[in-house]
């Protein structure tokens, strides 16, 4: 069976649509049983780069849109219908432009956080995306959190309805908590600095087997050369679990736990840069938070930067795009 994708490019000029795979290419894109249905230039959103993306589905109609950061904005596109994707319009950074922009949703709201000095997070309802006349248009945040200026991302435990800043100029760049669970009056509730600069992290309300943390709130970072596990169920007393490295780290750069909170999927974006050989992805094994181990380093076929990776792990499919 065939997938679909949409595609925002950073480059081209030209608006198209429904590119099929043929002979292992979309149009001038490598593809697998991927049709691309649309694309849209970056120079639609008058911004000259892009850097994230995230997206939200209308409990009320089923509709689905796409959040895209630009260097200039925040930009929200209603893909319902893939093939003809709609503009509606665009919120603008809250101060200078920034090469990084990342978005999260919380109970229908944005929250939208850039590296720029004095950002902080704007908040953006997103039921306003149901009736856009004449799009596309120029938005207002709803709300402003400005606890911390610039952060490099942003991670969201729906659960508890809280918003964590990481990579920010606050707590050493560790996470800063933030209380979303009334969106338009976020709460300040400090961080955890111990560790140090979290580039990534997830944030998730623990089910797994490690029984002893069922129902804890545990924060998973990517810390340039480590990944930490911390839990942060007080917030006024978060405690370290583990800490757990690997060979040839360069920096650890993005993680992602499955969803039996068994595997933690790991990306490092300089090793091959630094080391050589092909991309890379580490797998630990979380049976213990307390001890996590490695379980495998998965080596993929191409160099940095050429494609996707795809691999199997008892039988969890991941995809990673290296670059």
């Amino acid at each position: 069976m065939k997938k679909i994708f949409l595609l925002i490019n950073l480059f081209a000029i030209t608006v198209f649509s429904q590119t099929p795979c043929v002979d292992g290419f979309a149009g001038e894109y490598p593809c697998n049983n991927l049709d691309l249905l649309s694309y849209m230039p970056l120079s639609i959103f008058n911004s000259s780069r892009g850097n994230d993306s995230w997206g939200w589905t209308d409990p009320e109609s089923g509709k689905e849109y796409a959040i895209y950061g630009t260097r200039a904005n925040a930009a929200f596109i209603d893909i319902s219908d893939p093939i003809n994707p709609i503009y509606l319009g665009k919120l603008n950074a809250s101060g200078a432009d920034s090469t990084w922009r990342d978005i999260k949703v919380y109970n229908d709201y944005a929250f939208i956080v850039s590296e720029a000095s004095g950002h902080g997070i704007q908040i953006f309802d997103l039921t306003k995306l149901r009736n856009v006349v004449n799009p596309p248009v120029i938005f207002s945040e709803d709300a402003h959190f400005s606890g911390f200026g610039g952060a490099h991302n942003i991670v969201i435990n729906e659960d508890t309805g809280y918003a964590y800043g990481v990579g920010a100029n606050t707590y050493n760049g560790g996470p800063h908590f933030v209380n979303i669970q009334d969106p338009l009056n976020p709460i300040d509730e400090g961080g955890y600095a111990a560790e140090g600069y979290s580039h990534d992290a997830q944030v998730i309300t623990y089910n797994g087997p490690d029984t002893e943390h069922n129902g804890k709130e545990i924060y998973i970072g990517a810390n340039e050369s480590s990944v930490v596990i911390i839990d942060i169920t007080n917030k006024a007393n978060p405690i370290k679990l583990s800490e757990v490295t690997y060979a040839s780290s360069a920096y650890t750069h993005q993680i992602w736990l499955d969803e039996d909170h068994v595997y933690l999927y790991c990306g490092d974006e300089l090793d091959e840069l630094n080391f050589g050989g092909n991309t890379r992805a580490i797998v630990f094994d979380l049976t213990n938070l307390d001890n996590p181990v490695l379980k495998t380093e998965y080596i993929g076929t191409t160099g940095r930067g050429d494609a996707l990776n795809f691999f199997d792990i008892d039988n969890q499919y991941i995809i990673f795009y290296l670059k």
